[in-house]
């Protein structure tokens, strides 16, 4: 599965944030969002996408379970694109 990740906004801090963005799979967009947090236990992103996407990613035959997992595996990873004046640095820890 080809999945890009693009944040749009982050709001909170180091210890939380809420993550808005859309995810590309192949020729399609959708949108999600996701709370992040940090540092106790390490890492962690809960992604949400609604239920008109789960319908619409299961026409299109893709596993709506699959899809979830590796976008949070992308989010956690920083396999992301930022909108300009945004830096990793300003919500995630090294």
């Amino acid at each position: 599965m080809n999945l890009e990740v693009h944040i749009k906004s982050v709001r909170g801090s180091q210890m939380a944030a809420k993550i808005t963005g859309i995810f590309n799979i192949d020729s399609h967009s959708f949108k999600f969002s996701a709370i992040a947090f940090g540092r106790i236990g390490g890492h962690n992103i809960g992604a949400k996408i609604s239920k008109s996407v789960q319908k619409e990613l299961v026409t299109l035959g893709y596993d709506v379970d699959a899809v979830i997992g590796e976008l949070q595996q992308k989010l956690v990873r920083g396999d992301i694109s930022l909108p300009e004046g945004l830096t990793k640095e300003s919500f995630a820890d090294d």
